[in-house]
């Protein structure tokens, strides 16, 4: 193409409002954990309960490249503010989190680096905001964790095949604001705060994050006071 021709085109796409491509999510985002990895779990308003999973790498030049993606299921009443969030109010917490380790009832797939907790018939993860064992795996099931305030986790054998914990609320947990956020394999519908994609994604994004690399999630909306661009 001649000069001439070349700088017609490039007018015709900037009167037209093409641009250069965005760059990707990741770059695009307040904080990503400061890793080489991240997953980002996207909904298109507080209210939906489906959304995309998409998770990243970061090269040695800095740039953030897509390594999938997946349809995901959020809070079966969508997704809030993480820092206002109130336990049992099926909502999932929006913000950027780390991911302790991960679990399953299943054996971790082929190729999982990240540190996996097999689960058995006494692991429990205790939701009692009056047990000193809150939001934490209990096995067997702490003496002072209601089994009716807990998830007996080997019962979940579909959701809970493979899953990774999400640190909401983990570190220092504080009471009522909620407990057992995981990334794990879909049920039947929306989940009651986690986030869920299918089993094959989940195995996937097993087999491809290394702990060396310290992976975050990114829970957000794709825009307004919970974007996820925000985090």
């Amino acid at each position: 193409m001649r000069p001439g021709a070349v700088a017609l085109a490039v007018c015709a796409l900037l009167l037209l409002g093409a641009g250069p491509p965005a760059p990707p999510l990741p770059a695009r985002m307040a904080d990503t954990g400061g890793g080489t990895q991240l997953i980002t779990a996207v909904a298109p308003r507080k209210n939906a309960t489906t959304g995309m999973v998409t998770w990243w790498n970061r090269t040695g030049g800095g740039r953030w490249v897509k390594a999938g993606s997946a349809p995901a299921r959020f809070g079966a009443n969508g997704l809030v503010d993480g820092g206002a969030r109130e336990q049992g109010t099926e909502t999932t917490p929006t913000g950027l989190y780390d991911l302790p380790y991960a679990f399953g009832i299943e054996a971790a797939p082929r190729g999982t680096a990240y540190p996996y907790r097999r689960v058995r018939q006494d692991s429990w993860w205790c939701q009692d905001n009056d047990s000193r064992s809150y939001n934490r795996w209990s096995e067997p099931r702490a003496a002072d964790c209601r089994a009716a305030e807990s998830e007996h986790l080997i019962t979940y054998r579909t959701q809970y095949a493979h899953a990774l914990v999400i640190g909401f609320n983990y570190e220092r947990p504080v009471r009522g604001r909620g407990a057992g956020i995981f990334l794990h394999v879909h049920g039947r519908g929306p989940t009651a705060g986690c986030v869920s994609v299918s089993r094959a994604a989940m195995r996937r994004i097993l087999a491809w994050a290394g702990p060396e690399r310290r992976p975050h999630i990114a829970v957000g909306t794709v825009s307004g006071s919970t974007a996820v661009t925000r985090w």
